[in-house]
């Protein structure tokens, strides 16, 4: 018996501290998971559409899942998001806002730019654990995600 094709989710995080916590809770998972981690909205664009230093595509697998922060430098989660759902290509792909503000004033465009889920990033270890579970129990067991051809 083989081992399941991992799965892979691509986290848009700048905080280091974050993106730690998030590999720490993924390494966790129960799920075959790869976590590709980018620190900047139009690193993610470039990963997503296999340019620069993503390129040739077979380094850069389409990622089941993305994880996307708000609060980027550069060019922040809603401006990435907004490029994703208007990009034929990727607007398929599930993405969820993962981030630290509760305000309603991020969570209605977010959901209105087309975010599939909204999730306040927990502080503390064992609560982002919790997240992942949930994230993982969903969006990995029961959902069925789309399967994109590279080619």
């Amino acid at each position: 018996m083989t081992d399941p094709k991992p799965i892979h989710i691509l986290l848009v995080e700048d905080n280091l501290h974050d993106i730690e916590i998030a590999q720490r809770a993924f390494s966790k998972s129960a799920a075959a998971v790869k976590l590709v981690v980018v620190r900047y909205g139009q690193d993610a664009l470039d990963y997503l559409n296999h340019r620069g230093k993503f390129h040739p595509p077979d380094t850069s697998p389409r990622p089941a899942l993305i994880l996307l922060d708000l609060n980027l430098p550069r060019m922040n989660g809603f401006e990435v998001l907004k490029k994703i759902k208007q990009d034929e290509h990727l607007k398929s792909i599930p993405v969820i806002i993962l981030t630290v503000s509760d305000r309603n004033e991020d969570i209605v465009p977010s959901y209105a730019l087309g975010a599939n889920t909204y999730i306040q990033k927990p502080v503390d270890f064992k609560n982002f654990i919790q997240i992942v579970k949930t994230i993982e129990g969903y969006w990995i067991g029961i959902a069925s995600l789309p399967v994109h051809d590279e080619t």
